[in-house]
């Protein structure tokens, strides 16, 4: 039983050397690997590859794909005005020799970001700092970029410790004012409109009053000439009456004279409260008499 657990053993911990000798390199990485903590070899194809056990060589990996890197910093920069501006950016690069970048940059890809954002940033202050406000919104933009880039390659290429990477592209991707400037801006935008704002109404409100009182006055013009024409027709309408009541009148004088009566007599009886009060010798009462209630012919 003992000898058949030692065999078990035995087989078990050839079976981790044997592995701990054996490591896979991804497509997309570097396989390093180290010799007492000096690089042996770097392993740049995809596959199966062999090593001693550890602690004789391990492997460490280093992404070998296109990297992006961005601006985090909002700090502004000084354009050839004097002018504050803040300028969002973007790196698209790779390590390319992967000895070189862990000797002189770092263990990682995040070491190389670091320094390669200072030199970027750097890089952008230099030259924002010899162009105007004009010039980073222009057609001077495109040579803008160009000029970044050709100083951060000539930071990671320098002869002395080259950084082992390549930088394939430096993009601007927003140009904009400090923030205080863009306030002032955005302030004096709103005061500006706010005062078109203020003499549009004011426009408006003089314009309005002048409609109303060209209304008023037409009211009264139309006003005047309806008053006008009614007291013609009133006035022909009267006369007409009038000599219609003094051609009947002529016609019938006795029966007019009762007519009047009548008419008298529904104006001051015209309900059952009123209260005539008459002198005894009053004539208003003629008519009603028994031989006055119709006239002679």
């Amino acid at each position: 039983m003992n000898r058949i657990g030692f065999w078990i053993a035995s087989a078990l911990l050839a079976l981790a050397i044997a592995s701990s000798t054996m490591f896979v390199v991804d497509q997309r990485q570097f396989g390093v690997v180290y010799q007492l903590g000096e690089i042996k070899s770097v392993v740049t194809e995809p596959g199966l590859n062999f090593k001693m056990p550890p602690p004789f060589q391990n492997v460490s990996y280093i992404d070998k794909r296109l990297l992006t890197l961005e601006s985090t910093a909002a700090d502004p920069m000084l354009t050839a005005e004097k002018q504050r501006v803040v300028i969002d950016w973007f790196v698209r690069w790779r390590i390319s020799d992967a000895p070189q970048y862990i000797r002189n940059v770092g263990l990682d890809e995040r070491a190389g970001a670091l320094q390669l954002n200072r030199v970027v940033r750097n890089s952008f202050q230099e030259e924002v700092n010899r162009r105007t406000v004009f010039q980073l919104l222009s057609s001077d933009r495109e040579a803008l970029m160009a000029a970044v880039k050709q100083q951060v390659l000539g930071a990671v290429n320098s002869s002395d410790k080259p950084w082992g990477m390549d930088v394939v592209d430096v993009r601007i991707t927003r140009v904009d004012y400090a923030e205080t400037i863009t306030r002032s801006v955005y302030d004096r935008m709103e005061a500006e409109r706010k005062r078109v704002a203020n003499e549009l109404r004011s426009t408006g409100a003089a314009e309005g009053e002048q409609i109303r009182a060209d209304a008023d006055r037409q009211r009264e013009v139309i006003l005047a000439d309806a008053y006008r024409d009614a007291q013609i027709l009133k006035g022909d309408g009267d006369a007409k009456a009038s000599n219609t009541f003094a051609n009947a009148y002529n016609k019938d004088p006795a029966f007019a004279k009762f007519y009047r009566s009548l008419e008298a007599y529904k104006t001051s009886f015209s309900s059952k409260g009123d209260i005539v009060i008459l002198d005894g010798e009053s004539d208003f009462l003629k008519g009603m008499r028994t031989n006055q209630v119709m006239p002679s012919k």
